[in-house]
């Protein structure tokens, strides 16, 4: 029998139970030391570079979260306000949200106005509504409402007849939107023109002024205006007669009876009618009260003034 001849040196037999030899450490280079960057300016972002901005994925926005936060403008909530909205003016429903709680005969109500004015529903969980509307009683029902078309004061008041009574509720930089919708909710009632308010620090007309006001923001028209005093002057030129309520002032509101076609100004809360308003203003009445309170709540004290305006010119 022949054996291969062995042509290089014999490998030696490994020991499995032997330990393993340790390997040699391998040295590391050292690290870069890192380049600084330019501090921007406060209030200044370097821009990202175009190939990181088309990289990014596009943020999705949650159907169920507001657009802004805090803001709730273009929502609103609520039973009554929604079932008014869909039933008046359902050209302005972008979409509604019922919860999946809600029951008849409330749902079939809704349900059934929303089919005639072809508004998009659509049954979630009550806890999309808690999203959409924070610390609102939402009563399980809400919808997205477009921006409504402003109003302009001129043309608005050349349109009313100049023999009817009309009146016009001017607010002079109300702050909270919950006095905004009592007013404007008395407005309505009492069978006012419109109401007009300042755009910039004041409420604006959004969901809780629209639920406070049980819908009436939505129905009775509401006009943005840039000065008080202009808007004051403008009407004075179109026979409006502009009253001021003031507590300081030294005739009572129930002394005469007010004009038919009526301006009656409002003042904020706390500070009431600013000086220049107080000036412009034809005549300034207040509403005597008694006991420690000192003065009403604005939209106390505008109710008083609308109804007795409607006391002395019932239709």
């Amino acid at each position: 029998m022949a054996y291969r001849e062995n042509k290089g040196p014999r490998r030696e037999r490994r020991d499995r139970f032997a330990k393993p030899s340790k390997r040699p450490a391998i040295s590391k280079a050292p690290r870069p030391a890192p380049v600084e960057r330019p501090t921007p300016p406060d209030g200044l972002r370097e821009a990202p570079s175009a190939s990181l901005r088309h990289s990014r994925p596009a943020e999705r926005r949650d159907a169920f979260a507001p657009r802004e936060p805090g803001s709730l403008a273009d929502v609103c909530w609520g039973r009554q306000p929604v079932l008014d909205l869909v039933k008046g003016d359902p050209s302005r429903c972008t979409r509604l949200l019922i919860a999946n709680n809600v029951r008849p005969p409330f749902l079939d109500e809704l349900t059934d106005a929303a089919r005639a004015g072809r508004v998009v529903y659509q049954m979630v969980a009550p806890e999309a509504l808690d999203k959409l509307c924070p610390g609102e009683r939402h009563q399980g029902v809400a919808c997205r409402i477009t921006e409504t078309k402003p109003v302009e004061l001129e043309p608005f008041l050349r349109s009313l007849p100049k023999d009817d009574p009309a009146l016009i509720v001017v607010l002079d930089h109300i702050e909270d939107p919950h006095n905004m919708g009592a007013i404007v909710r008395s407005a309505e009632a009492a069978g006012a023109a419109a109401v007009a308010y300042s755009r910039r620090r004041s409420a604006l007309p959004g969901g809780t002024v629209v639920k406070t006001s049980a819908g009436a923001a939505l129905r009775l028209p509401m006009i943005p205006v840039v000065n008080i005093v202009r808007t004051i002057e403008q009407l004075q030129a179109l026979d409006f007669w502009t009253v001021g309520l003031d507590g300081n002032a030294e005739t009572s509101l129930w002394g005469e009876a007010l004009p038919a076609r009526l301006a009656l100004v409002v003042g904020a809360e706390g500070e009431g009618l600013s000086r220049l308003v107080s000036q412009t203003c034809d005549q300034l009445l207040r509403i005597p009260i008694q006991g420690g309170v000192g003065s009403l709540n604005a939209s106390v004290a505008a109710a008083l003034g609308i109804f007795e305006w409607r006391r002395g010119h019932e239709k």
